[in-house]
């Protein structure tokens, strides 16, 4: 069925009057200076977007199609795959809006949140785990949602009607964390049948204040964001010999909420969320909190330029014992701070510098960052970026599993 409603929706905006069509070509190289053994030292992918938007009075039908080629997935020799070639359709669906509401269904990704380094209180789609993590990609997921316009804001019923797996890509990739004995299987497991659907209640409003409050509030029941791995036999892994994880999932009752504020230069942002899990042996009721600012210097040098000063903090924890922790979850932002700069230089190429570390407050980790974006000619977008994490000497953190990693990234991406 999900599959109709996909050719459907493509079809109409393919054969729409007035279609308008955005199509973009990349190129990326990413450097890994310090791989460990069996793991590739480089990787080189394209991929493709294309986007079909059609619009008519109060109607509108949008698709985008994504697809992947890794360079190491062509090689003969099968132990240099990584299984990152692929095409998927990130979004698909139908909107007609009115004065005061709006109606919508299909695939979409949405996004929640207000912080920089994580958006804890991002939860509706799946994640894509086939690229580097801080691509931060998110796959579509199938909706139905309700939008009423308010004086000040806006409230919406949303459904999410499936629970979808979400792939790795192959131990050769630098960023395979588990143990080069463990394989992972995408199958998502569940005691209840992923159709079940998740259902948020969602408020988003400004205050009238004269530093206006921006926030948004929801409430959740269904599948949680946030999952945990099983072997397939405990037998084996306790033994160091081959085995298979699967991800599994569990249903929740949420609340969430993300927040800003702007006074003068400085924007406070809150992100927040307090999860009740309604029954399972391994997860723990939990509480995730975010807390930030970024307080931006205008006109830098005497130029058109601004810079930002990011400082974040994170803190996770959960409420039960002999239950699962942020360790056995892979939980990375559990006790952590980020300071960042952010240096805009507010040209017609819209170039920009974010640049940042975290430090993990418990288990001494660090992850330096710096990314540099800029356009040429309109039509051409360039970014390179450098990370190097620094992993727990001690304490088996997923940081710790993956080791101590350096990423050099180019990436050029052609608009058309």
């Amino acid at each position: 069925m999900r599959y109709i409603l996909i050719c459907f929706i493509f079809f109409t905006t393919l054969v729409a009057e007035g279609l308008e069509v955005d199509a973009s070509f990349g190129l990326i190289s990413d450097f890994f200076p310090n791989v460990k053994k069996g793991k590739n030292s480089n990787s080189f992918t394209t991929n493709q977007e294309l986007e079909f938007t059609y619009t008519k009075d109060d109607f509108k039908a949008y698709t985008k199609l994504y697809a992947q080629e890794a360079y190491y997935d062509l090689v003969e020799d099968e132990s240099k795959h990584t299984d990152r070639t692929f095409a998927r359709v990130d979004e698909a669906y139908l909107e007609y809006e009115s004065d005061n509401f709006k109606v919508e269904g299909g695939k979409a990704i949405k996004f929640w949140g207000a912080l920089e380094a994580k958006n804890i209180s991002d939860v509706f789609n799946a994640r894509e785990f086939r690229n580097k993590p801080s691509d931060n990609e998110k796959l579509g997921s199938y909706f139905l949602e309700y939008d009423y316009y308010t004086d000040d804001g806006t409230l919406s019923l949303i459904a999410k009607l499936y629970e979808d797996k979400q792939y790795m890509a192959g131990q050769a990739y630098q960023f395979y964390f588990l143990p080069s004995f463990i394989s992972y299987d995408s199958e998502l497991k569940s005691d209840n049948s992923l159709f079940y659907p998740t259902f948020y209640l969602k408020y988003s409003a400004s205050t009238q204040w004269e530093n206006a409050l921006d926030y948004s509030l929801i409430l959740q029941h269904g599948y949680d964001s946030q999952r945990y791995f099983l072997p397939d036999d405990f037998s084996t892994l306790e033994q160091g010999l081959p085995t298979t994880f699967n991800e599994h999932t569990y249903l929740v009752n949420k609340i969430i909420s993300y927040n800003t504020m702007l006074v003068d230069n400085t924007l406070y942002k809150l992100e927040a969320l307090y999860t009740d899990v309604i029954d399972s042996k391994y997860i723990s009721n939990y509480m995730h909190l975010g807390l930030g600012f970024e307080y931006t210097f205008n006109n830098i040098f005497n130029l058109d330029s601004n810079l930002g000063l990011i400082g974040e903090y994170y803190y996770y924890t959960t409420f039960e014992d002999n239950k699962f922790t942020d360790l056995q979850l892979f939980e990375i932002y559990q006790n952590d701070l980020f300071l960042g700069v952010r240096y805009s230089f507010n040209d017609t190429d819209d170039s920009n510098i974010v640049a940042g570390v975290i430090a993990d407050v418990e288990y001494g980790e660090e992850v330096y960052s710096f990314k540099y974006e800029t356009r040429f000619f309109d039509s051409l977008k360039f970014k390179t970026a450098y990370s190097y994490i620094k992993p727990s000497k001690n304490t088996q953190t997923a940081y710790n599993l993956l080791g101590e990693t350096q990423t050099l990234t180019f990436d050029l991406k052609y608009y058309f």
